[in-house]
């Protein structure tokens, strides 16, 4: 019963949110630690085997998930350990049967040829294509410190917060790590099955929350304090400590501890207030930096963007960014987009992620199948913002990608050395990519400093490798005081469309005549016996013939 409540729970979080995965993998890594530790039992195989079958079926229920649990290999971990299991179970019920150096041998052999067997069908799974191959998303996710993740984390939710940021937020409460530490000692000490998983938990929840901002709610309930190993026990069964156990404390030891854990508690609100306060209370369309003076400055470039979009555009414009956007802009611009957070359709989004990725002609032909009217990127190149599109493009590349395949290569917008470049080494593709030329239209007339060139990126330290940028069919409509959003329109269509190659027309002469060709002397021709009409005058009648 609790493992196809555990399944209804699990399956309303991959509704909910995307960072299931975590989930996905750390249930089979529990039940995997339990083998390990000779733990095995009736009850695991049950409780897992439900659990794994109901949550993949309903799992494949969400429109947005489909058949991922099924061909991505960051769901195959969850698979293996119940291929394990079944083999375990198989080889403990044939251990009842067999004498124990039989046993020995089969289990040794059964064990070679079980890996060999499952390594291989992986292989040869991701190689024809069945098993997609581990995204860009689950390598930044195990390498937290990776020098590229802001390539991926393009949401503000998605933003690098790395250890240095899990301890700002924890480093005017260090209670909650020593409340931490004392809960898996309590856990480890007295350990059962339910207690090995609290464990896993409280170890790897700091580990991933280091990733991104996004996955810091899984770091909440292991820093809770684990105050008494006899409240984790069986779910459904809360033990209490009995009375008899409790510890004859005098009044004024107890009065001391209480005093203590309120100035703790108050110590943490307070520690709350002044994070909230310094860090989170900007709001995400208004950036705020602090002066060397200790001043305060504010960019003011997205509401500003979007109020000009508002003012000046028809109300039945189409707008086309990419999806991160496109709730701010139906929210302050009250106009239309084509993705949002809330698009589940992943070949409308790769459809975007093309048309940026394409050069400006193909891309035209996608936006007037789209009916777009004006296109929105964010270049932080003018003042170092790193959470521009530049720096998310290859995953629009990816997605697009992943729905074009023939059209689209993330291969090509590498360099010859394999990096992700926007100077003179990025490859051609790139250059001409229609997001490129958005972000760096006009950028290589601006010099920063006289210390540096014409068109330096902050963003990416370096100068672009494309300044003589113009465009065909869009023209530039807005741009932010520092650069930040940039906005084009779109060309109508050209009422004549002017030919390719010009007509060629023969020259005629004023006294043109015709010469025909029939005979050697180039005479005129003419029709033998042909027929011809003589005038004639008319005949009178006589007066006599008259009468």
């Amino acid at each position: 019963m609790w493992a196809c409540i555990t399944a209804l729970s699990y399956m309303y979080m991959v509704s909910a949110w995307g960072g299931y995965v975590f989930i996905t993998n750390l249930v089979p890594l529990h039940a995997f630690v339990l083998v390990l530790m000779q733990r095995y039992s009736h009850r695991l195989y049950v409780s897992y085997s439900v659990w794994f079958i109901m949550g993949l079926l309903l799992s494949m229920q969400v429109p947005f998930v489909g058949f991922q649990p099924v061909r991505t290999s960051e769901h195959m971990a969850a698979a293996g350990t119940f291929l394990l299991l079944q083999a375990y179970s198989f080889l403990s019920y044939l251990r009842t049967k067999v004498s124990s150096e039989q046993f020995k041998a089969l289990f040794v052999y059964a064990v070679i040829l079980s890996a060999g067997a499952v390594f291989t069908g992986v292989v040869a799974l991701t190689y024809l294509g069945y098993v997609a191959p581990w995204s860009g998303r689950f390598y930044s996710l195990w390498d937290t410190g990776h020098l590229d993740a802001d390539i991926w984390m393009h949401l503000d939710a998605h933003l690098t917060f790395f250890y240095v940021a899990t301890l700002f937020e924890i480093s005017k409460s260090p209670h909650c790590i020593l409340m931490k530490i004392a809960g898996i000692w309590l856990c480890i000490k007295n350990v059962n099955d339910e207690r090995v998983f609290i464990v896993l938990y409280a170890v790897f929840a700091p580990y991933f929350a280091g990733s991104c901002i996004r996955a810091d709610p899984d770091l909440d309930p292991s820093l809770s304090g684990k105050k008494n190993k006899k409240l984790y026990d069986k779910a459904g069964k809360v033990r209490l400590p009995k009375e008899k156990e409790e510890l004859s404390l005098g009044m004024n030891l107890k009065s001391v501890t209480v005093f203590t854990l309120l100035i703790m508690l108050l110590l943490f609100v307070v520690h709350c207030t002044w994070v909230t306060s310094s860090a989170y209370s900007s709001p995400s369309v208004v950036l705020a930096s602090q002066n060397s003076d200790g001043s305060r400055n504010i960019l003011d470039d997205f509401r500003e963007a979007y109020y000009w979009l508002r003012r000046n555009t028809a109300p039945d414009a189409r707008v086309m960014s990419w999806w991160d956007y496109g709730y701010q802009i139906a929210g302050f611009s009250n106009r239309t987009t084509l993705v949002d957070n809330n698009t589940w359709n992943n070949s409308h989004i790769a459809m975007v992620g093309k048309a940026m990725s394409s050069n400006e002609s193909r891309a035209y032909e996608i936006m007037r199948s789209l009916d777009v009217n004006y296109v929105l990127v964010i270049f932080g190149g003018l003042i170092g913002y790193s959470g521009d599109d530049i720096n998310k493009f290859l995953w629009m590349v990816r997605i697009a990608e992943g729905e074009h395949p023939n059209e689209i290569k993330e291969s090509n917008y590498f360099s010859d050395a394999g990096a992700y470049k926007v100077d003179r080494e990025a490859s051609d593709t790139m250059l001409n990519c229609l997001m490129y030329m958005m972000s760096y239209y006009r950028f290589g007339e601006v010099q920063l400093d006289f210390r540096m060139p014409r068109g330096y990126d902050r963003t990416r330290g370096a100068e672009i490798g494309r300044k003589d940028i113009s465009f065909k069919h869009l023209e530039e409509a807005f741009t932010s005081n520092h650069w930040l959003v940039r906005i084009y329109k779109v060309k109508p269509l050209d009422n004549r469309q002017q030919a390719k190659q010009k007509p060629k027309f023969s020259k005629l002469h004023k006294n043109y005549r015709y010469i025909s060709k029939k005979t050697e002397r180039k005479k005129k021709g003419y029709i033998k016996n042909k027929s011809s009409i003589v005038r004639g005058s008319k005949t009178v009648a006589t007066g006599s013939a008259a009468k």
